[in-house]
């Protein structure tokens, strides 16, 4: 998977350790409980246009991106359960299948302000359902 990951991402991932044991799951501290990139610049601009435009496409059932998704600093994030949509995993060898987080970290911790501005970068947000009563 690491190799997958590293070629998803343009770079090479580096582990994310447990911060404390974790008996229920087994998992004790500093195991590798997961990897992460960070991508900025020329990387980053060529990861979302890949990600709006050919993985979202790709996602079973997909209905649009929900709004309640950010966290209390305005960041957005996503959550997809299979590695294998993107282009570049080939689906004939990959072992098992992971799921992976894209988290999208603005400088603004406005919500509304940084929900307009993935609007405009052209994130399929789902559309308002709220009932008027």
């Amino acid at each position: 998977f690491v190799s997958d990951f590293a070629n998803i991402a343009g770079q090479k991932p580096f582990p994310r350790k447990a911060k404390k044991s974790e008996a229920g799951f087994k998992v004790r501290q500093n195991d590798i409980v997961g990897y992460a990139v960070t991508l900025r610049g020329d990387r980053m601009w060529a990861f979302l246009d890949k990600f709006l435009n050919v993985v979202l496409p790709r996602v079973r059932d997909f209905r649009g991106l929900n709004t309640t998704s950010f966290d209390e600093n305005g960041n957005y994030s996503v959550g997809l359960r299979e590695h294998v949509i993107f282009p570049e995993v080939n689906p004939n060898t990959v072992k098992g299948i992971r799921g992976l987080q894209v988290t999208v970290v603005m400088e603004g911790n406005n919500k509304d302000h940084n929900l307009a501005l993935l609007r405009e970068l052209g994130f399929p947000f789902k559309k308002d359902e709220r009932k008027s009563s």
